[in-house]
């Protein structure tokens, strides 16, 4: 009996071990292994094919449609991260007031969070429509435009309505986990800052902004994860075009592999979406320390 509870302990252990290995760690390596052999249809559901190297790698590389859609992903992601963290600190901010309404008011932002990013991609397509979507209808009645905008199907706006999109999607995320960081701060600090005169704007600079900046970075390095697994929405919307004009790497990927059907060459695609998205988790994780040792 006394070494039960070990034993026990062990097992479970072994059982987020063995999740990680076959649901995490199989499907990276598997698609590593993807990356340096030619695969298709006729020998995609065999694990011995001819290996290539690191010619699907030259392939991407070489791709003009690689290198607009990686200039695509960063405009993405950047534009995401610097909105989403800032909106969500505003308005972690605004409803950190005690005010009449104020949690009817976070519940009813944080439904578009729960909804499923194929359904927001549906909702956002109805309000960039051409004709009769809401975005048109809104800014000829305030008198801001001519003519209709084609902002799915104009190269040269696609990128931003699925940017504003997605920004509309993830910003409760950043809301919430920033609104949480500012319970941590003491009170006393704005006590004792009010009493020697400062300001409201003094007391943001001086006391809420250094105490949140590991949260910050902490929530800007999972809205660079998350963003960078951007695909339900922006397939729901424009399929990455026109042109490859809203396209980015996760779609792209998908679309070489599902579509030309040259899998290789789509697994060499996700293998640098991954490296960017592993770079900033080792970001993430090395912020958590820093925060947990202060």
């Amino acid at each position: 009996m006394p070494g039960s509870p070990s034993a026990l302990l062990y097992v479970f252990l072994a059982l987020p071990i063995l999740y990680l290995i076959g649901f995490v760690g199989f499907p990276i390596a598997y698609n590593l292994m993807m990356s340096v052999q030619e695969v298709n249809l006729g020998n995609i559901t065999e694990f011995i094919r001819p290996f290539v190297g690191l010619d699907n790698y030259r392939t991407v590389l070489a791709d003009e449609s690689f290198q607009k859609v990686l200039v695509n992903t960063l405009l993405f992601v950047g534009c995401n991260v610097v909105a989403q963290v800032g909106i969500g600190l505003g308005v972690a901010l605004f409803f950190a007031q005690d005010f009449p309404g104020a949690g009817f008011m976070r519940g009813l932002l944080l439904c578009s969070w729960m909804l499923p990013a194929l359904v927001v991609g549906a909702l956002w397509k109805w309000i960039f429509a051409t004709e009769y979507g809401v975005a048109n209808s809104v800014l000829s009645a305030l008198h801001l435009i001519g003519s209709p905008i084609h902002w799915l199907s104009d190269p040269a706006v696609a990128l931003t309505s699925v940017t504003l999109a997605n920004i509309w999607f993830g910003m409760p995320f950043s809301m919430i986990l920033i609104a949480a960081a500012l319970t941590a701060i003491p009170k006393e600090h704005y006590e004792a800052a009010s009493l020697d005169g400062a300001g409201s704007a003094a007391r943001f600079w001086y006391i809420t902004l250094p105490a949140l900046k590991p949260a910050l970075l902490a929530v800007a390095c999972l809205v660079t994860i998350y963003t960078m697994r951007a695909f339900d929405l922006i397939f729901a919307m424009t399929q990455g075009g026109p042109l490859d004009a809203s396209n980015v790497l996760p779609l792209l990927s998908y679309q070489f592999s599902f579509k030309q059907f040259d899998f290789g060459v789509g697994s060499a695609m996700g293998s640098f979406a991954f490296l960017i998205v592993f770079g900033v988790a080792l970001l993430y994780v090395r912020t958590l320390k820093q925060e947990t040792a202060s």
